[in-house]
């Protein structure tokens, strides 16, 4: 089983943002200019719809990536499309480096433990401070969250859709 997705998720339509149809987009990394580098996007409506929609421009606001869409002229229409998430096509992206994933593939994956016992899921990424850190759940609901460094996640395997994760309590 391949956890490799065609769209990876970025974030989320936060809100719509003047009068003129323009969204506000929370990507799950603050720092992130990823929208400014694409032309298009995949939308997943609160309804379950997908939609496509190109970006006609992108601009950084103070908490936010500020877009315009193709076809989105105006508040109501921009606030339709509150609470989607935003996806972006793979082949839009480079590659990421050796040693390097993009967090939407991470989420979903099953956490084991070196030897072998199942974790749980992970279910989020958090981007809180200089090193992200996974939210790994297990089936009763309990989070574990485990900074994404070599020393607590040292093998991530996307093919076969799991990684192996060193909770802090066995990290000396």
């Amino acid at each position: 089983m391949s956890a490799v997705r065609p769209t990876l998720e970025v974030g989320y339509v936060a809100r719509a943002h003047g009068i003129q149809g323009e969204i506000a987009v929370r990507t799950f990394d603050p720092q992130s200019r990823v929208l400014e580098e694409v032309s298009r996007l995949v939308l997943q409506l609160r309804s379950g719809e997908e939609r496509a929609a190109s970006i006609e421009s992108a601009r950084r606001g103070p908490d936010a990536t500020l877009l315009v869409l193709a076809g989105v002229r105006s508040r109501a229409e921009a606030d339709a499309l509150r609470g989607a998430t935003v996806r972006v096509h793979r082949t839009d992206l480079p590659l990421p480096a050796e040693g390097e994933w993009f967090q939407g593939d991470l989420v979903g994956l099953e956490a084991y433990t070196p030897e072998g016992a199942p974790l749980g899921r992970v279910t989020a990424v958090w981007n809180t401070g200089p090193v992200p850190n996974l939210v790994v759940e297990d089936d009763s609901g309990h989070e574990l969250l485990v900074p994404f460094v070599d020393d607590f996640v040292p093998e991530v395997d996307l093919e076969h859709g799991r990684l192996v994760v060193r909770p802090p309590e066995m990290v000396e």
